[in-house]
């Protein structure tokens, strides 16, 4: 498990960040489970203090919340807190591409092609990790081309939400050809240059997704008990 390897003393409280957001994400910390500063930074051969620093970020995020004096604990899985979630992605990645298009280079182009195709090996391999790291860096090229760092910084604390649904039911939400072809698809628009057409296009993928995740929740697949 991740969060039993010693941090180095470098950068703590933004490793022990990356470090406890990881382990949220993979289940390693599941929903509604209870955390103790003092209990992680002992796994963690650290202080409280950059335990404590890290799980306030979380809570910023949404990973955490916390009833001073009762209790800390990971956030729940909750259909309203996801859809609202993947609405907000939705339109931000609509506004990336449609931002992006007009400025887009072969080499933006070709460095999406190749982030599709090592997403399309780590679907064949089944390999959760290696899939969201390339789809990440698929949908990174175009937000990279908005030049918008407020866009780029908002993206970057809502996808740990949705990558927590993404990597428990990967086989369902991934696992067949649909995203690869609309990866290649969107890659195509936006090669033609139509802003508007790639961003509905990106537009509908993501209510496609909201839609399976909703029929997750419709089957109490994320059923969680807090404890």
């Amino acid at each position: 498990m991740s969060l039993d390897r010693p941090v180095s003393r470098r950068l703590l409280s933004d490793e022990v960040f990356h470090r406890l957001r990881d382990s949220i994400v993979r289940g390693e910390l599941p929903p509604g489970e209870k955390v103790r500063d003092g209990e992680l930074a002992e796994r963690l051969g650290l202080s409280r203090t950059p335990v404590r620093e890290a799980l306030a970020r979380l809570a910023d995020i949404g990973l955490v919340e916390s009833k001073p004096g009762v209790y800390t604990r990971i956030t729940t899985l909750n259909r309203r807190d996801v859809e609202k979630t993947l609405a907000v992605l939705r339109s931000l990645d609509q506004l990336a591409i449609e931002t992006a298009v007009p400025v887009m280079t072969e080499r933006d182009l070709r460095q999406m092609r190749e982030a599709n195709r090592a997403f399309e090996r780590a679907v064949a391999a089944n390999d959760t990790a290696a899939a969201l790291a390339a789809d990440d860096r698929f949908h990174a090229i175009p937000i990279a081309a908005a030049d918008n760092p407020v866009l780029s910084r908002i993206v970057e604390q809502l996808h740990p939400q949705i990558h927590r649904i993404l990597y428990r039911k990967f086989s369902t939400l991934l696992g067949g050809r649909n995203t690869i072809e609309h990866h290649d698809e969107l890659i195509d628009v936006c090669a033609g240059g139509d802003a508007r057409a790639a961003g509905e296009l990106s537009g509908h993928h993501w209510s496609e997704l909201g839609g399976h995740i909703n029929q997750l929740f419709d089957t109490n697949q994320f059923a969680e008990t807090a404890t």
